[in-house]
């Protein structure tokens, strides 16, 4: 199985406690995700984040409806947690996100994702589609974390491509 590695990051200017607390709230992910997946939480909520968490979800891909299930398999308050996909439409998705403060910026975060995953219909689907499709999702969602928690001071996010998509290493 082929494995490709998706990597962003966004200094946003709140603390780490505020940015963790944002994303521990399940219901946010609806505020980051482009409209045009129609994206929905199917799981009641709210839903307590922990390790075990199962989380069920409805979207639109390309105008096919699609359930996706995920499990939280790492939380570490305040500095990482997992999600990986139960079952959806990949082969595999393991998707780390990780809180840090900035050096030299009282109060300033570091939010990284790192998602390792394997595309159904393999290089070809990922090459022609999923990789696109990754890089929309995610810009998207760096440029609607700005909205909702704040540009850097000094950067509009404008200056590079928030998105890298590479071969996974370690496969």
């Amino acid at each position: 199985m082929k494995v490709w590695e998706l990597r962003t990051s966004l200094r946003l200017p709140r603390p780490r406690a505020e940015v963790f607390g944002f994303f521990a709230d399940a219901a946010n992910l609806e505020a980051i995700t482009p409209p045009w997946l129609h994206f929905r939480i199917l799981t009641q909520q709210p839903i307590e984040m922990r390790v075990g968490a199962r989380i069920d979800y409805r979207l639109r891909l390309h105008g096919i409806p699609i359930g996706w299930k995920t499990a939280i398999t790492a939380w570490e308050p305040e500095t990482r947690f997992v999600d990986e996909q139960l079952s959806g439409p990949y082969r595999l998705w393991v998707h780390e996100h990780t809180f840090a403060d900035v050096d030299g910026h009282q109060g300033g975060t570091l939010a990284e994702d790192r998602v390792r995953f394997s595309a159904l219909g393999g290089a070809l689907a990922n090459r022609l589609i999923v990789e696109r499709d990754l890089r929309a999702i995610f810009r998207y969602r760096h440029r609607k974390m700005q909205d909702l928690l704040g540009v850097w001071p000094g950067e509009d996010g404008s200056a590079r491509d928030p998105v890298t998509i590479t071969r996974s290493p370690d496969r």
